[in-house]
């Protein structure tokens, strides 16, 4: 047994060995997507407590970072480094490093990968934007492109699938926290039992908080369809806001504020410690 297991590492090591630099590249991008997230959490927990900050999605966030001294350099490294993130989830749709495969499933999953290189894509340029013109304002931006999509011929159903795409990844996302599926994916062979516990608490709060903030999302996203109202679309800023205004509204959104933290934490996490490695050695 202890000889099978030595060899099934050694195999992993040489296939992560294969491309050095995926894996570096790979790492820097889920750190700063987890910086992003703990920035965003941070300005809504505080914003629950009353100390100043602010209910907000990325691009309030990143004018809030624009503002403190050597902000514009701080975004150009979480630009920077998403676009790192987006190379890496770009790998994963194209050259299919960790054998998803082209059945259904797997093709599902890639064209995921591929969705998500395109939204982080434009996190990543509003955050060069930001970067070179701390003053321009791109509020919203949500609603232009939700009328944009509604005037074209079956936008409505373009924009409702996409409504029922983030709201079932919201769910997938809220299972895979409950359920700590998501620790398959770390080599624990090589992380301390304090860096376990770490990764599988904020993996737990910060996917279940990801996934009632994508649901949230995705159910405005849904009604603007159904509406053809374009004020009725909200992004992570009116989610979060949404959640202040229900009962027990600031004891709600400080819950969530410090899940989105948690999710910034395992995401960094993650960096450090998942597996990359070109075919499934397990």
């Amino acid at each position: 047994m202890d000889a099978t297991e030595s060899l099934t590492n050694n195999k992993e090591v040489t296939k992560e060995d294969i491309k050095p630099w995926v894996r570096r590249l790979a790492r820097a991008g889920y750190m700063a997507k987890g910086l992003v997230y703990a920035l965003i959490g941070i300005l809504a927990f505080m914003a629950a407590i009353g100390v100043g900050g602010k209910t907000t999605g990325t691009s309030g966030m990143f004018h809030s970072v624009a503002q403190v001294p050597a902000g514009n350099v701080i975004l150009w490294l979480i630009g920077l480094g998403l676009i790192l993130y987006i190379m890496w989830v770009f790998i994963k749709a194209f050259k299919d490093p960790q054998s998803e495969g082209s059945d259904a499933k797997g093709l599902v999953a890639r064209i995921g990968y591929f969705i998500s290189g395109i939204i982080y894509g434009t996190i990543a340029f509003k955050a060069f934007k930001i970067a070179i013109n701390a003053g321009s304002n791109s509020g919203g931006s949500q609603n232009t492109l939700s009328a944009k999509l509604l005037s074209q011929p079956f936008g409505a159903w373009i924009l409702g699938a996409i409504g029922v795409i983030t709201i079932g990844y919201g769910i997938y996302e809220l299972i895979s926290g409950t359920s700590q599926k998501f620790l398959k994916n770390f080599r624990t062979i090589k992380m301390s039992d304090h860096e376990i516990r770490i990764a599988k608490n904020a993996g737990t709060a910060g996917l279940t908080a990801r996934g009632i903030v994508l649901g949230v999302i995705g159910f405005f996203i849904v009604q603007t369809a159904m509406t053809h109202d374009p004020s009725k679309a909200k992004g992570l800023d009116g989610a979060l806001a949404e959640v202040s205004q229900k009962p027990f509204g600031q004891w709600l959104l400080g819950v969530v504020a410090l899940g989105l933290i948690l999710y910034g934490l395992y995401q960094i996490t993650r960096g450090r410690y998942e597996q990359m490695m070109f075919g499934k050695v397990r």
